[in-house]
């Protein structure tokens, strides 16, 4: 009878990665509602091996963190991208290796993919999905509707001119500009202390063909306050990118000029501050029956194409604006100190 060694059974296949991870990285990062969003959209769509983290990066831990990023896929969750709040935005872009379109003319990036083929190294992809958040925001408070802004006639103004203020000039004010556009802006202001460089509006602006008026804003100077003040009471499609009180001293001198405008039928604001709200320059706004679009609106619209970029699936919007409010109404009346300013996430 032959001998025989110990019994074999069939060779067991190498681990395989399991489940997928992201985050949302920046810093301060520690106010994010983004992981609200991205887990309830997981469990809407069923994906209960996907997670959705903080992650505090400083720009020192940036190089590190893309490494890790693109590496091969390990027996453990794969890396399928991250949400970029500030201040890597615009940091980001020469550091990817393929940039969206959209994202390379607007200049930020808010969101970076993990591209792969099989368990190899990742190809990392910018996308900028704040422009979508912008538009959604905006047209869900009344921007572009029937007998609103956005292509109509009104007398004295020009047929179809529709006149949008843009506050501030960094990386989300740049996004802006795509969206007042796509919103059917024809004639667009930038108000903010500082215009040159290769991350401002102007800059990109140029980029996108378009002719802005570039005011040059000194707050808390009453003067500048009211000049720019005056520009908004007028506008048709007013964006605020400024962090939280940083256009607080346009609040008063903004009050005054819109009590005695010319009532502008669908004219409408987004501030993009979630908290702490509203802010005071929300407040006159819609004090003057006026729509506003709060930052936490733009934050969930921009949220949704997020997700369908990392996981190939499109959420519906109502599990997470559900989830959106009642983080919100958890943290009303809490200290909001480092809350979410000109680059929401």
């Amino acid at each position: 009878m032959a001998a025989t060694g110990p019994a074999v059974g069939p060779v067991s296949a190498p681990a395989r990665a399991r489940g997928h991870r992201a985050a949302v990285i920046g810093s301060p990062v520690a106010h994010s509602l983004s992981p609200v969003l991205h887990r309830a959209a997981y469990a809407a769509l069923g994906l209960d091996d996907w997670t959705y983290e903080r992650r505090e990066t400083t720009p020192a831990d940036l190089p590190a963190l893309l490494e890790e990023l693109a590496a091969p896929a390990a027996a453990g969750p794969v890396w399928a991208g991250v949400s970029v709040t500030m201040p890597h935005k615009q940091a980001l872009l020469p550091r990817l290796d393929v940039v969206d379109p959209l994202a390379a003319t607007v200049g930020a990036v808010n969101t970076v993919v993990a591209q792969r083929s099989g368990r190899g190294a990742a190809l990392l992809v910018g996308f900028n999905t704040d422009v979508a958040g912008i538009v959604g925001a905006m047209r869900e408070a009344g921007a572009g509707t029937a007998g609103g802004v956005g292509g109509r006639a009104e007398a004295g103004t020009g047929a179809g001119r529709c006149r949008a203020v843009l506050l501030g000039s960094g990386a989300t004010a740049c996004s802006a500009l795509a969206a007042l556009t796509e919103l059917g802006a024809t004639d667009i202001t930038v108000a903010a202390r500082r215009h040159a460089g290769p991350g401002r509006a102007l800059t990109a602006a140029h980029r996108m063909g378009l002719e802005v008026t570039a005011l040059h804003w000194r707050p808390g100077d009453a003067a500048s306050d009211a000049e720019v003040a005056g520009a908004a009471a007028q506008a048709d499609l007013l964006v605020s990118t400024l962090p939280a009180g940083a256009a607080d001293t346009l609040a008063a001198p903004l009050a005054a000029a819109l009590s005695g405008a010319y009532p502008r039928a669908g004219a409408v604001m987004l501030d993009v501050v979630y908290a702490p709200w509203p802010t005071p320059l929300a407040r006159a706004w819609a004090r003057a029956s006026r729509p506003v679009a709060p930052g936490w609106l733009m934050l969930l619209h921009q949220a949704v194409p997020q997700v369908t970029l990392m996981t190939g699936r499109t959420p519906e919007l109502a599990p997470l604006r559900r989830e959106l409010e009642a983080a919100l109404a958890d943290r009303a009346g809490v200290d909001t100190a480092g809350a979410a300013g000109a680059d929401v996430g």
